[in-house]
């Protein structure tokens, strides 16, 4: 009876032992995973804020370059110089011609500084008011610039083939949809969703400025103009670009947001380093984009 005893007590003490090691295990692992995922959420938030960073810097330039042209042969009376890099950007005579061409640039300058306010995170936690009136002036001068690349495309004023032309206004009526459900769901104080749809809305805003990116990396890569004629502007190498300046980053940026509510650490992982590749491909795009196209007109 004392043995029956005693061996059941070892018994009990043995699947005690079990179970504490068991849990002991089951704790580790667990703060394991819990780190794994900190870090992954910390090495996401990172590479994005990287390409975010690297993105607003390029598109700065390019204001730069747009008031340093533009703008300059405009206060001095030299609109003509725009032929330089527009075909038909100024003709005489066309007054609404020009007008249009000259409210296109005028709000690209202005899109682009009001992008680079409303992706901030920063700005819009401790300048609330401002981020609601930035956006206005954000959502105007989208929709404003959209319309606008719609009447120079179908009138005559750009350039390219009909792809081109097809790639562009898709372009244009993506940005008019997502300024519409940034609006929308923004009236609604769907925040979550907001953001989301105002960072589709800064990326295919910002097609034209990767089309640029691109278009000079890819003329330095192939050390010169290989899948285009550079003086009909046609070609299928333009014509991939034109629709990938928005496909592209589109695509990526669902990855991210899909990555961003997965609780797997290597799929975060997998997503920040490919973010921090992009990055450095954008900037080497903003490089060689700075360059070729606006460092010469300055």
């Amino acid at each position: 009876m004392a043995h029956s005893i005693g061996l059941s007590v070892r018994t009990t003490d043995i699947h005690a032992a079990r179970d504490a090691a068991t849990a002991q295990t089951s704790i580790g692992v667990a703060a394991r995973n819990c780190a794994l995922l900190k870090w992954s959420d910390s090495a996401l938030k990172a590479s994005a804020t990287s390409w975010f960073v690297v993105a607003v810097l390029g598109q700065m330039m390019f204001v730069v370059y747009l008031f340093g042209f533009y703008g300059r042969a405009a206060i001095q009376g030299q609109l003509t110089a725009w032929n330089d890099v527009i075909p038909h950007g100024f003709i005489v005579g066309a007054t609404v011609h020009n007008v249009v061409i000259a409210m296109h640039l005028a709000f690209a300058a202005l899109i682009q500084i009001a992008g680079a306010g409303q992706v901030i995170s920063g700005v819009r936690r401790r300048f609330p008011t401002f981020h609601r009136w930035n956006g206005r002036v954000y959502l105007l001068s989208a929709c404003v610039m959209s319309v606008g690349g719609l009447v120079m495309v179908w009138t005559g004023s750009g350039v390219g083939d009909l792809s081109q032309h097809i790639a562009i206004s898709i372009d244009a009526l993506l940005i008019l949809v997502c300024a519409a459900l940034v609006l929308r769901h923004a009236m609604a104080r769907r925040f979550a969703t907001h953001r989301q749809w105002a960072l589709r809305l800064f990326l295919v805003v910002s097609g034209v400025w990767f089309f640029r990116l691109a278009l000079t990396f890819w003329i330095v890569a192939n050390h010169g103009a290989v899948g285009f004629d550079p003086h009909s502007f046609t070609g299928p190498a333009l014509t991939f670009i034109v629709f990938a300046e928005y496909v592209i980053p589109l695509a990526v940026l669902e990855l991210y947001f899909r990555a961003q509510a997965s609780h797997s650490p290597p799929l975060r992982f997998a997503m920040a380093a490919s973010l921090g590749a992009l990055t450095l491909l954008t900037a080497a795009g903003v490089v060689t984009a700075a360059m070729l196209l606006w460092l010469p007109h300055l």
